[in-house]
């Protein structure tokens, strides 16, 4: 029988965790300074939706252990209700429910009933779109119109201004979508928000100091012969990777003056699969038809520079988030998509097309 596997962090490890997470810290980053992998601490963020737990605390209204010993030592000595209420600044009607509640005159005591009243504090309220099911319909159909939290609770107020119970913050919108644990709003509705976030991230998260995006001595496109831009010469090629379900991959690679294609079966999205992949299909064309290959900032290609040196092709990468610098590639794919939509596994396939 299969056992789930426990990240196996203690309290203080734990809370360290959420710190570093509030603090902007990567998943990776956390995980190195705990000694444990990314995904365990992903497997401990994720269910809260990247949410730290406030932690609970007393409210000042509340008798205090001090004030319950001092409630038991009265007892003891028969002092009267009022007289210990009198003493301790306390309604009579305080002393006398708290006994009654904890045992009575004769088994009161002061540290299990103090004990027995943090516990029965823990009372979970349940969210306003989870007590009122009109409103949580209503925000989960604007939701899949594309409006953002926000707008939906400008909208609210201003359409039941006199009726609360059909409004709601913004922020309960993103605790209900981060945090599937209340089961109020359906996991698949995050998709319509603007980020597509599946969890919250700090304000102070930065992929500054992460190998992710930083490709090592990448050549910008803006260096990128004018043959190739103009499309004059042949064998000035884009690529790109494109992903199926199984995880299985595939590279594209299309000539810019023919638009010719060829699909290349890699065994996985690593670097080195793809590079090793690449480089052997590339190496069978003619020298002539081998000039450049200019590819978006995925890191599938972080050793471009074994590839140019396994193929003499310079490879050139595109500015951040400027897919349309591979306009040609793009396009090209859209139209693979057509006949292997997302989801489609590319095992069936072979090795080159």
């Amino acid at each position: 029988m299969n056992q789930k596997r426990r990240c196996g962090l203690s309290f203080a490890q734990k809370t360290l965790l959420w710190q570093r997470w509030k603090d902007g810290e990567s998943l990776s980053d956390i995980g190195r300074s705990l000694g444990k992998h990314a995904a365990s601490i992903h497997a401990i963020v994720r269910p809260h939706g990247g949410i730290m737990s406030i932690a609970r605390k007393r409210s000042t209204r509340v008798l205090t252990l001090a004030e319950r010993e001092e409630i038991s030592r009265g007892l003891h000595a028969d002092v009267s209700m009022r007289q210990i209420a009198a003493s301790l600044g306390r309604s009579p009607s305080t002393i006398s429910r708290e006994v009654a509640r904890h045992g009575g005159l004769k088994t009161y005591r002061a540290a299990l009933a103090d004990a027995r009243a943090w516990d029965n504090a823990r009372r979970p309220k349940r969210c306003r779109l989870a007590v009122h099911p009109k409103l949580c319909r209503l925000v989960a159909r604007k939701l899949r119109l594309k409006w953002a939290p926000q707008q939906i609770a400008g909208w609210l107020k201003q359409q039941y201004p006199d009726d609360e119970t059909m409004q709601v913050s913004h922020e309960t919108i993103y605790r209900s979508l981060f945090i599937q644990a209340r089961g109020v709003l359906k996991a698949e509705l995050m998709k319509h928000l603007r980020t597509r976030r599946m969890m919250r991230r700090s304000k102070k998260a930065s992929a500054k100091g992460q190998p992710r995006g930083q490709i090592i001595d990448a050549v910008s496109i803006r260096e990128r012969p004018a043959e190739a831009e103009d499309r004059a010469v042949p064998g000035h090629r884009e690529g790109d990777l494109l992903t199926g379900s199984n995880n299985t991959h595939i590279a594209t690679l299309v000539e810019r003056q023919s638009r010719f294609t060829i699909l290349v079966k890699v065994k996985g999205k690593d670097t080195e699969s793809v590079v090793s992949a690449l480089s052997k299909q590339v190496r069978k064309l003619p020298a002539e038809l081998r000039r450049s290959v200019t590819w978006d900032r995925g890191m599938e290609l972080a050793q471009h520079m074994q590839f140019t040196f396994a193929t003499g092709v310079q490879v050139y990468f595109c500015d951040p988030q400027s897919p349309w610098q591979r306009g040609t590639n793009e396009n090209t794919n859209g139209l693979l998509r057509q006949y292997f939509p997302k989801g489609t596994s590319w095992l069936a396939t072979r090795k080159a097309i």
